[in-house]
């Protein structure tokens, strides 16, 4: 037996009075600062400054603002609190649907994909989408940075200058079995000394040494990378996650863990939703605006409380939060905010636009050997005993999230000539993501599976977020449009077919079951026996089975000072407007070509410096 799956074996009885008694520690420890009503707060009406969101961004500007014990900070959260929320802290449950922990989505109808409407996962719950997400930490390419920097006009978002933030975020950690990790990372570029948990697959599975042999059998696109979060991601290496010691290491649990949570100066309020950003005085002396009041409501019916922030408002509610915030407090397309009924206060046609996402496909072939996952999605009896052991013990399966090891890859040049140009940010970059699964995340009712899911992730198509009603508790128009350019449909079949090329390499020879002669999932017939030919039917494959990533950035995108698009400055503050910076995702102007943690929280890490640093200016 496989030394992975033996540990399946491995299970003893829980010890059920110790792990309360951490639970009620945990509870004791952690709610001291959160609240779920205003009249528990400890200060009344102002605050230094009012964190709209305690998400990714938003929890690591709670932390770092409130080092300074003379700064005053409330964050307001729409989402409930995370102590108590078990399912979140398992690493491998990431993929399951937890409905109560999640915003509940759904796009519009997406024309490319077939007119389907999907759904969009964004986290209900303080750690936002930290909470929730499949925790690959992938930092992107040197190349993405280095582009972000010459869009904004500043040198601070180059790859060189960024790595001080990584530094601040990561505190590289053991995996859970404490294995050997020689030759699967670089320990040279990361941290030790950080505060969110990055760490390697904790637990073995029978795939492992097979992906690193098909990586040397077939060379090429499939390099080994002894460390993709070293700027130049492409090639085949091992994931790195956001895991402590077998439990996720979210925004929540590491920035708003029991050692931060407790500062007198720091206050959550969870399930609030933020309805309104109001003006709170008169006019600056050039005519701007002043934005340091907040309405919010804890039902959409029950009374309006407004808040109102002696420094800033912080702005990180997400790239679907932020930009209907804004528009429902009169920041947007005048013409747009007029039609919908809401006096313009700031004429921003940028806001809610520019949405990008990496589209999505999970891809699914059977195997002839049984020691996959599969196992644990269809056995209740074996997941609850496997969630024994991890409450125990901090081991098995459950320690990891779905994916051991990452392929990133460039479109070879024939394809990549094919089109006028190349929406990567440079030759470092990736257009398109393999991640190896021992088993299938779609959780199939019988079988055994190894899945690749593949990802564009250099996407050219652009989406929006607008307004559906001006009640902010009804959920906004959610547009992504997936897979809406020749690029982006060309780019995933180019990932389809090199997860099909990895398959054909000779160590998954007698394992991987198929016909040969149609490889690819969804296509049940040859070209010859049909009006389409392969690539048509893998199209169409692709538009009928394409989700989404969720890593959702673009629609508050910062620009160059006084440039004729974009809604924030290089310094986070809403263009026009003072009082209120935009702090997360929404920021990005363009995709990192990797998964979205990593970079937002480099974002609240620098505006962070920059809000501290502007204030000691200011003589506070």
């Amino acid at each position: 037996m496989q030394r992975g799956m033996s540990f399946f074996l491995e299970l003893h009885p829980m010890n059920w009075l110790f792990s309360f008694s951490l639970i009620l520690c945990s509870v004791f420890l952690c709610r001291a600062a959160v609240y779920g009503r205003t009249d528990e707060l400890q200060q009344s009406t102002s605050w230094d400054f009012v964190i709209i969101g305690g998400g990714t961004a938003g929890s690591v500007l709670a932390n770092r603002l409130t080092e300074d014990l003379n700064t005053s900070v409330l964050v307001l959260e729409a989402g409930v609190s995370n102590i108590g929320a078990v399912p979140t802290q398992i690493p491998f449950f990431c993929t399951l649907p937890h409905p109560e922990y999640d915003w509940n989505y759904t796009t519009t109808a997406q024309e490319g994909l077939n007119g389907r409407e999907i759904a969009y996962g964004r986290g209900f719950i303080l750690g936002g989408s930290s909470s929730v997400n499949g925790l690959f930490y992938t930092r992107g390419s040197e190349d993405d940075f280095n582009r972000l920097a010459d869009v904004t006009g500043d040198s601070g978002w180059s790859w060189d200058n960024v790595q001080t933030y990584f530094h601040r975020n990561e505190r590289w950690t053991p995996p859970a079995d404490h294995h050997n990790t020689t030759g699967e990372y670089d320990p040279s570029i990361h941290s030790l000394t950080g505060i969110n948990a990055v760490s390697l697959a904790g637990f073995p599975q029978s795939i492992n040494e097979n992906i690193i042999q098909a990586s040397n059998e077939l060379g090429g696109e499939f390099q080994f990378n002894l460390d993709m979060n070293s700027g130049t991601p492409l090639g085949l290496g091992w994931l790195q996650a956001t895991i402590d010691g077998g439990n996720r290491s979210s925004a929540a649990t590491s920035y708003l863990g029991p050692e931060f949570i407790n500062r007198p100066n720091l206050h959550v309020l969870v399930n609030t939703r933020v309805t309104r950003i109001l003006q709170s005085s008169p006019s600056s002396s050039d005519g701007s605006p002043i934005l340091t009041t907040v309405e919010y409501a804890f039902s959409p019916d029950g009374p309006r409380y407004q808040v109102t922030a002696s420094k800033e408002l912080l702005l990180s509610a997400g790239a679907i939060g932020t930009p209907q915030i804004l528009m429902n407090s009169g920041i947007g397309n005048s013409s747009f905010l007029t039609s919908m009924g809401i006096p313009v206060l700031m004429d921003l046609p940028s806001v809610g636009q520019n949405f990008t996402d990496h589209p999505r496909l999970v891809n699914n072939w059977a195997v002839t050997g049984n020691h996959t996952f599969d196992a644990i999605y269809r056995n209740s009896t074996l997941s609850n005993d496997l969630e024994e052991v991890w409450n125990e013990r901090g081991k098995g399966p459950l320690v990891d999230t779905f994916v051991s090891h990452l392929l990133f890859a460039r479109l070879n040049n024939s394809v990549l000539d094919q089109f006028s140009a190349d929406p990567a940010a440079g030759n470092h970059t990736a257009h398109y993501e393999l991640g190896f699964s021992n088993g299938d995340i779609n959780v199939a009712p019988t079988g055994h599976f190894i899945g690749i899911t593949t990802r564009v992730v250099t996407p050219e198509s652009r989406g929006s977020v607008l307004l559906n009603t001006t009640d902010p508790f009804t959920a906004p128009l959610i547009n992504p449009e997936l897979l809406s350019t020749d690029f982006d449909i060309v780019t995933m079949r180019e990932a389809v077919k090199t997860a099909v090329k990895f398959l054909n390499a000779p160590v998954w020879t007698g394992y991987v079951v198929g016909n040969p002669d149609v490889p690819y999932p969804g296509i049940n017939t040859t070209s010859s026996d049909s009006d389409m030919d392969i690539d048509e039917q893998l199209d169409a494959y692709i538009r009928n089975n394409t989700g989404t990533s969720a890593h959702a950035v673009g629609t508050a995108a910062m620009s160059l000072p006084d440039s004729g698009y974009g809604v924030v400055e290089p310094n986070f503050t809403v263009k026009g407007v003072r009082g209120l910076r935009v702090i997360d995702a929404s920021i990005f102007p363009f995709v990192p070509s990797g998964h979205t943690q990593a970079p937002t929280y480099v974002v609240a890490e620098r505006a962070s410096e920059m809000i501290k640093e502007f204030w000691a200016q200011e003589g506070f």
